[in-house]
């Protein structure tokens, strides 16, 4: 009788799911071993687009292997907006700390702004509107693009939470609620809360800055990373916030934050909390992506196990890359994944 607790344990451990199985790199990437000859057209497709496009880094990951990569992977170089999922990786932990709540509005907050200074309607916003880039604050923001600032709508053009605009002013805000609610500078956060548990080899708290506009109070926070740590990022998300044991990211923000909310069509894809969700027709259930201009890439791919990394510093390529070549190549590798 003594015997069955083991025997139930054992049959629990053979029926357990795959996908609960995870991997993650030791304190180095490693190459993978030839898997039924795919990864060898793989690291073809790899060499043949960086030869056409020249980005700084790029790398395909299996698992916790590189499988292919082109150029400097330990090239540290600022990812532009990609700075918004890993700023969406904080808010995470800070929610599930309750330093942070979802409903928090602006006015609660104490948020306002550079004259003219905001209206008791655009004070309404919560947070989750900010996430989800649905504020309805259309004040000028710092790190702007000319392209978003010829876009913006007219201050009050629509009420929060009904309107989705690729608003700097929503991303540049969340840093500033989240420097106030933690009390801590986020890239310092970033390098305590989740670079050094999960063994990023090149980032450290120094390579983030904040930049001011006299047009707002509220900074942005650009990042400089490289790719195999942005690969570590990555595969933190494919396995559900967690690493080694440790869930580092709470699982259902993993979930939440990479959920489509708001569809764009030009995109194709759809707006989730600061990060990219991918259509599950064209890449598997609960792939997403992060995003930055000049060619600065990050998916990962659950149901192929995969996670693309690419960076490109704009002073080797000052042209930059488009989304759609980076996701012919992912179309490309995840097709011949078995």
């Amino acid at each position: 009788m003594r015997r069955l607790p083991i025997l139930a344990l054992l049959i629990a451990c053979i029926i357990a799911p795959s996908a609960s199985v995870q991997a993650e790199p030791g304190k180095h990437w490693q190459t993978a071993p030839d898997q039924n000859g795919w990864t060898g057209d793989a690291a073809k497709a790899v060499t043949a687009y960086a030869g056409a496009y020249r980005p700084t880094a790029l790398a395909v990951i299996r698992d916790d292997h590189i499988i292919a990569s082109a150029g400097d992977l330990s090239r540290r170089v600022n990812v532009a907006s990609v700075r918004k999922s890993l700023l969406s990786a904080l808010y995470g932990i800070a929610i599930a700390e309750h330093r942070i709540a979802l409903g928090d509005s602006l006015q609660k907050l104490g948020i306002d702004d550079n004259l003219p200074a905001l209206t008791v309607d655009e004070k309404q916003a919560d947070v989750r509107d900010l996430l989800m880039a649905r504020s309805g604050v259309y004040h000028p923001a710092a790190y702007e693009t000319a392209d978003i600032r010829n876009k913006r709508p007219a201050r009050g053009a629509h009420p929060h939470g009904t309107f989705w605009f690729y608003n700097n002013w929503d991303f540049n805000v969340l840093g500033t609620i989240y420097r106030q609610a933690s009390g801590e500078d986020i890239f310092s956060s970033f390098e305590k809360r989740i670079a050094r548990p999960i063994g990023m080899e090149d980032f450290s708290a120094r390579d983030g800055r904040y930049v001011l506009s006299p047009l707002s109070r509220h900074p942005a926070y650009p990042f400089r990373m490289s790719a195999r740590d942005l690969a570590r990022f990555g595969l933190l998300f494919l396995n559900r916030g967690r690493w080694n044991g440790r869930q580092i990211v709470p699982a259902d923000w993993v979930r939440q934050s990479t959920a489509g909310y708001s569809p764009v069509p030009t995109r194709k894809s759809a707006y989730g909390y600061l990060w990219w969700s991918l259509p599950s027709e064209s890449w598997g259930e609960g792939a997403a992506m992060a995003a930055g201009y000049g060619g600065q890439f990050l998916a990962y791919i659950p149901t192929k196990r995969l996670v693309m990394v690419q960076t490109v510093d704009p002073t080797q390529n000052p042209a930059g890359i488009h989304m759609r070549d980076f996701m012919a190549l992912m179309q490309q590798i995840v097709t011949a994944a078995p």
